[in-house]
């Protein structure tokens, strides 16, 4: 239950070919820049090239946002006011990425609004996606171990930093923690003030 296909439509993310290759979507994490830097220049009309982002020209970039890349910004996205894209992310069409907001090697499917003081790494946040204020994807374990996706299964990641895995839909309240490795079902809904680990919805 914690497989790609299980969490995600695939047709709503111009990450769909890259993301067909895999089973489990922390093996997906690797190969995000590689996978950014080939997509960037394929994208084609409509998108222009700020440093080693590629952004829509419908996108909404806020002046005082920072992008990293490589990154690439869909159609009717926005990015709001001090905003910080670190790097290997990719924001889907129709996106909204908040005010003090940080992503870091993340994908987020079309729709996805992480609005307001999100930290999102080494995630992948399905189609309409939300996650309410100050809601944190965290993504290392406090004693740097390596991350497990718990569910009806035990999965070894090899991998000491890996976020959540939101499927489409779910919903998070205001200033919840997702323990690193968290997977939310689709249309899950997570209450305001939660700590959340394993898989839940």
């Amino acid at each position: 239950m914690n497989a790609i296909s299980d969490l995600f439509d695939l047709t709503h993310t111009a990450a769909r070919e890259y993301l067909e290759g895999f089973r489990y979507p922390f093996e997906a994490l690797d190969g995000l820049g590689d996978l950014l830097n080939k997509l960037g220049p394929r994208l084609g009309e409509g998108f222009a090239r700020r440093g080693e982002a590629f952004v829509h020209r419908t996108a909404k970039i806020s002046p005082t946002a920072e992008l990293c890349g490589p990154c690439v910004i869909c159609a009717h996205a926005e990015v709001r006011h001090c905003a910080y894209v670190r790097g290997n992310v990719l924001i889907g069409e129709g996106c909204v990425v908040g005010n003090s907001t940080e992503l870091k090697n993340c994908i987020l499917f079309d729709g996805v609004q992480v609005p307001h003081f999100n930290y999102v790494g080494d995630s992948i946040l399905g189609y309409r996606a939300h996650l309410g204020a100050g809601v944190i994807c965290a993504n290392v374990r406090l004693d740097r171990g390596e991350i497990l996706l718990r569910g009806e299964e035990t999965l070894r990641t090899g991998r000491k930093k890996v976020g959540a895995f939101v499927g489409d839909g779910a919903e998070v309240g205001c200033n919840s923690v997702l323990a690193p490795g968290t997977v939310v079902r689709r249309g899950a809904r997570i209450l305001p003030l939660s700590f959340v680990k394993g898989t839940v919805g």
